[in-house]
């Protein structure tokens, strides 16, 4: 009985072995081979291209079918960011939800984009929770930026004084950020109306 089981085991692990060698590593070099033409059209701007392909190459949605995340999980990040440029902002919230990279600055853009989608489909109150989240994530100068669509959309529903708060973090945490800068119309802006 011993021998069957430790003789099982090894035809297993050599059957593992030999179906990630043969079969799952080429279909991730094939993958990523892939994955080249459409991150080059995306760099061009050309989104509807870089995401459904042409017949030649394969886009960033065929390579997920075909693939899933073996080139790379990068892959859900381009289909996100092609569906949100091309304005189908459900789709690209389903793209940028499925992305799990590690990297923080990119996880923090992805949240973002998912946040300017839901600001597409005048979801404010889901928009605003995705730019805490990425401002929270990033908690670098990116997060200056995350921080003040956060103000904007909160001065879209009428809550000012939440608004302010956001500009004031990026004021006191981010001073140095190309929206510190500029940050102090903004929260002139609402007090001037708040004094009103």
């Amino acid at each position: 009985t011993i021998y069957t089981i430790l003789l099982t085991l090894l035809v297993l692990g050599l059957a593992f072995v030999a179906w990630y060698k043969f079969i799952y590593q080429p279909k991730c070099e094939e993958a990523t081979a892939q994955m080249f033409p459409a991150e080059a059209n995306f760099r061009n701007g050309e989104y509807d291209l870089a995401l459904n392909g042409d017949g030649n190459v394969l886009g960033f949605s065929q390579i997920i079918d075909e693939y899933g995340a073996k080139g790379g999980k990068d892959v859900y990040l381009y289909a996100g960011l092609c569906e949100l440029q091309l304005g189908n902002y459900q789709e690209a919230i389903n793209f940028l939800k499925k992305y799990k990279g590690k990297d923080n600055i990119l996880a923090a853009r992805a949240l973002a984009c998912i946040g300017d989608a839901y600001v597409g489909l005048e979801k404010y109150g889901d928009a605003l929770n995705y730019f805490e989240k990425a401002a929270a994530q990033a908690d670098n100068m990116f997060a200056a930026s995350y921080l003040l669509k956060a103000g904007v959309v909160c001065e879209e529903t009428g809550d000012n004084a939440k608004a302010l708060s956001f500009y004031k973090q990026i004021k006191d945490k981010y001073p140095q950020s190309m929206e510190g800068y500029d940050i102090d119309k903004y929260i002139t802006r609402i007090e001037s109306q708040e004094t009103k």
